[in-house]
């Protein structure tokens, strides 16, 4: 086993009985960040960018999710709000599979997210099961207990699987199974929607007419990152809610300490991936307050699709049609910036019904879900550290 970040790299051997010994075509090793994409040693960096790509292709049917490796290199920079581990899988010398673990620095915090990405020609290798192990023993070492983990379930026929949540469920697929085979539960369903903008512009714009006429006392601001000085503190205030606002299931989550410098550091990472990270806010007149928000986000090539991150209305503020103003508003102002990107991309918790209401009045349609997953740990030290300390999330 290899392992990168503190305590350090190790070489993953069978260094107890029960540890599971992995193929032997198969080599899990730290990917080495480069300072530059173009440098010489950057040559794995970009393969794996290539290889995750084809994952994504292969589950999506799409190239949406494609990423250039100049815009996947920062988020992988270090930061002081959180640490992120990441290993190549190679099967006979070939990078075929990335495995990944976020350990947020949030203070408290025990949580770890992880991926484990393949090609579908080296499923049922044994690669998944060798990479959870890397994956389980790190966070172990890392000091957490509460291990967290998405994957998108495409729907087909045959037995399902509820979340406990009571809204949504999921095919007991090949990923299904391998979660519930290394005793995780599944915690909550995540919709992923798609919103067809070349055929959205009328129903957007009327729903806009309606929420400005409900939301007298605030007004519409925008920018692009970086955020103006002006707005750090109130997008700060805002991006720390939505750790604890949003609709959670029953997954434990860390709530995130944001000021005005994790802001400019988050900013950062997106102007130098060249990607564009449009905000718009609802302002509350009186107060000058930041009170709901809206992200859109697209790459360098604006004929992509466009991806909606982090939507959210204050609790003191709801009944304004805040959410569906922020969201109506941005897609008005995205044409602008980017009017040949033929659809919008994001995702909910299926319970989440408020939201929901608003993107499907909007035009946004169900394409797949997702499973949000959740392992607790016992606090056995085992040799491997102890349970107990911090989290975060990865592209």
């Amino acid at each position: 086993m290899i392992v990168r970040g503190p305590p350090g790299p190790r070489t993953f051997r069978p260094e107890r009985p029960d540890m599971i010994t992995p193929p032997p075509q198969l080599e899990l090793h730290p990917l080495h960040i480069p300072t530059d994409i173009d440098d010489a040693d950057a040559a794995d960096f970009r393969e794996m960018t290539h290889v995750r790509n084809l994952v994504y292709r292969e589950i999506t049917g799409s190239t949406d999710e494609d990423l250039r490796p100049e815009e996947l290199l920062p988020h992988y920079r270090p930061a002081p709000d959180e640490i992120r581990l990441i290993w190549v899988a190679r099967w006979d010398g070939r990078i075929v599979g990335r495995v990944g673990l976020d350990l947020p620095l949030e203070d408290g915090s025990d949580t770890a997210y992880w991926l484990i990405e393949l090609l579908a020609e080296f499923h049922g290798r044994g690669i998944g099961t060798a990479a959870y192990a890397v994956l389980e023993r790190a966070a172990r070492d890392h000091g957490r207990r509460t291990l967290q983990s998405y994957a998108e379930h495409t729907n087909a026929p045959g037995p399902r699987l509820a979340a406990p949540t009571g809204f949504g469920d999921i095919p007991l697929d090949r990923r299904a199974r391998f979660f519930l085979r290394h005793g995780y539960e599944l915690k909550q369903i995540e919709r992923k929607s798609v919103l067809d903008l070349r055929s959205a512009a009328s129903t957007v714009d009327r729903l806009l007419a309606t929420a400005r006429a409900a939301s007298a006392g605030y007004r519409v601001v925008h920018w692009t990152a970086p955020t103006p000085a002006e707005h750090l503190d109130g997008y700060a205030w805002l991006k720390s809610r939505m750790s604890t606002d949003a609709p959670t299931g029953g997954m434990a989550v860390d709530e995130e300490a944001w000021d005005a410098a994790r802001v400019r550091r988050h900013d950062a990472r997106y102007v130098e991936a060249g990607q564009t990270l449009f905000v718009t806010a609802a302002q509350h007149i009186a107060t000058g307050d930041l009170v709901a928000f809206n992200e859109l986000v697209i790459g360098s090539d604006k004929s992509r699709a466009t991806f909606q991150e982090d939507t959210l209305v204050s609790a003191d503020h709801r009944g304004h049609r805040l959410g569906m103003l922020v969201k109506c508003a941005a897609l008005v102002a995205w044409r602008d910036i980017a009017p040949e990107s033929p659809r919008v991309i994001t995702y909910n918790a299926e319970e989440n019904r408020p939201m929901l209401d608003i993107n499907e009045a909007i035009g946004f349609a169900p394409a797949s879900y997702e499973g949000a997953w959740q392992k607790v740990l016992d606090a056995v030290t085992d040799g491997a550290g102890t349970a107990g300390s911090s989290a975060t999330s990865g592209s």
